[in-house]
């Protein structure tokens, strides 16, 4: 389950709990480079990441830690659009991700590098750039292995989407560009996205493609189609992780409310998305993350609020009928 555990100790260790009495043996956690090594290359402030790593640890739970988010020292001559990044020089982030590695060194399992770059808004605000992408994957491959050659290295999760250039690249024909541009040696798992819109799991590209005027992403099941092309790359020795799977329960945002669901369908579907993918999946799937715990701060304004299984705040704990779904359910 991916959680915001940050800023508030307190709320942290309660939605750790959380987890751990789901039944659920991993957490991710997004780290900020800039929150980590913000004001110059070499000043580290590990304050946040150990009380994670350590509070994690207390509770037998695995750690994803997603890397993004570049400092304002590496911003390249350009400038940047949006509030994520690549840095003007893809071995800051190697050499940053080799700290963190060797710092973590059997304590954090897994690393998922960088969060949707095929949308201009995650890449600076400029056109998606696959290569550009793969330079920076290499980098803090690199940069991981050789401190901790244990750890797992996850490619970045992509975002489904119709869109094109320049806002946007297609998941698949950005991950086929990812493999023209030789990123096959540079990543142990693929990081996938899995949002549900409003299909159940079951439903695969193909139907959902009737219904959606020929877009076949609309769906749980859209992860076959990576898979697919994984597979006539050469890597279907490899496993995929979900980094983000999830059906939003939002009836105020426009751009999200046409496939949200009601809050028992989300509960069913992300019961029945686990099932059907132990049932036909296996053995190429891996970790799959649902979002998420909600962050304490969020609020009915926030679009990321409505995918969420509990309640936002503290000191009160609020689970949705999602949580208990999938606490309940068979592991």
């Amino acid at each position: 389950m991916q959680a915001s555990l940050w800023w508030d100790k307190y709320a942290a260790e309660r939605d750790l709990d959380l987890i751990r009495d789901a039944g659920f043996g991993w957490v991710k956690q997004h780290v900020g480079w800039r929150d980590v090594e913000g004001i110059a290359k070499g000043h580290y402030d590990w304050y946040f990441t150990d009380r994670i790593v350590l509070d994690a640890e207390d509770r037998g739970l695995r750690v994803l830690f997603r890397l993004d988010r570049q400092p304002v020292w590496t911003v390249p001559p350009e400038g940047a659009h949006s509030e994520n990044g690549p840095p003007e020089n893809p071995q800051d982030f190697g050499d940053f991700c080799h700290v963190l590695a060797e710092r973590y060194r059997g304590r954090v399992q897994a690393y998922q590098v960088w969060n949707e770059p095929n949308l201009a808004r995650e890449w600076s605000g400029f056109q998606p750039d696959p290569a550009g992408y793969v330079e920076l994957l290499k980098a803090c491959y690199i940069g991981i292995k050789t401190a901790d050659p244990d750890a797992i290295v996850i490619s970045a999760g992509l975002a489904p989407t119709g869109n094109g250039l320049p806002e946007a690249m297609p998941d698949a024909d950005y991950l086929v560009a990812l493999y023209e541009a030789g990123a096959s040696p540079y990543f142990d798992v693929l990081g996938v996205h899995a949002p549900g819109f409003k299909y159940p799991p079951e439903m695969s590209p193909a139907e959902v493609a009737d219904d959606t005027g020929g877009h076949r992403f609309f769906c749980f099941r859209h992860v076959e189609d990576l898979r697919d092309i994984m597979v006539h790359y050469g890597d279907g020795h490899k496993q995929i992780a979900v980094l983000e799977m999830g059906w939003t329960i939002d009836p105020i945002h426009p751009n999200y409310a046409w496939f949200a669901v009601t809050p028992e369908q989300q509960a069913d579907y992300l019961v029945r998305a686990f099932a059907y993918a132990k049932a036909n999946w296996q053995p190429w799937i891996g970790l799959m993350t649902v979002i998420s715990i909600a962050d304490p701060s969020w609020t009915e304004n926030d679009e990321q609020y409505w995918w969420a299984i509990t309640e936002p705040g503290w000191p009160e704990t609020r689970v949705r009928p999602a949580y208990e779904a999938l606490r309940d359910m068979e592991k």
